[in-house]
């Protein structure tokens, strides 16, 4: 086997691995109080949001993008912006499709960051990151411009990396970090979107809530109360198992 079919089958190995072995870690509280305050330094601040929001949205892209798949229908491109734009381009016949990969853009964020939270919970990070390596490379044949294709380059580059060299233990509390940090990135958004639709009306074309109401009938407000039902539970059972840790 040449040198590139070693790299390969020792990467392989290393996806495998992730979802034999199961590996917990404590969390001290000054350890999760300090992983909440960098989550929350990476959503608030404008100077942090800037970059750590382009890898938000890209999760909520993603999130049309899986859900568009999930109905059977064709994914042709997605685009993301500097200013946190995002742009997915799909076609199918259903109008559920549609609907369905329309939803699920904002509760994304919220609900991959559950899933980290609930795999660091269960000691099954490993195999989180694993998926996850998987899924960013398969995301990379959707992008159509520099920006998503650099964030989506980085981030599937660095989940790559820590499949391979990291400790369990370091992989424990990426998964844990970026589960938070996502959390707080998902809520974030949806005050954001909600702004939108109370104060910032000139961008309603651009909201996802709009343009749902507008292509399916339904009103936009009861697809803004989708995705506040959707965030908020991911949220509470993710301060809910947050909380477990703390007990045990």
């Amino acid at each position: 086997m040449d040198a590139t079919g070693n790299v390969a089958q020792t990467w392989w190995d290393a996806v495998v691995r992730g979802f034999t072995v199961t590996h917990t870690t404590a969390v001290p509280l000054p350890a999760l109080l300090g992983i909440l305050a960098c989550a929350v330094v990476l959503s608030i601040p404008r100077v942090t949001w800037r970059w750590f929001g382009l890898y938000v949205t890209f999760v909520h892209e993603l999130g049309h993008a899986y859900a568009a798949l999930m109905t059977g229908r064709f994914v042709h491109g997605l685009r993301i912006g500097l200013d946190h734009s995002g742009r997915l381009v799909s076609s199918g016949r259903s109008a559920f499709g549609a609907a369905w990969s329309g939803f699920w853009g904002y509760p994304a964020p919220a609900v991959v960051g559950l899933g980290l939270i609930a795999a660091f919970a269960a000691g099954r990070s490993g195999a989180a990151m694993s998926i996850g390596a998987l899924v960013l490379l398969v995301s990379l044949i959707f992008l159509r411009n520099l920006t998503g294709i650099l964030v989506a380059v980085l981030s599937a580059a660095t989940a790559q990396l820590l499949i391979l060299f990291a400790a369990p233990a370091t992989v424990n509390y990426v998964v844990l970090a970026l589960g938070i940090a996502l959390s707080v990135g998902g809520v974030r958004d949806l005050f954001k979107l909600a702004g939108v639709h109370t104060r910032r009306r000139d961008r309603l074309a651009a909201s996802d809530a709009f343009i749902l109401g507008r292509t399916t009938g339904v009103p936009a407000f009861v697809w803004l109360t989708g995705f506040t039902v959707v965030i908020a539970g991911c949220a509470l059972t993710s301060a809910w198992l947050l909380w477990g840790m703390l007990a045990v």
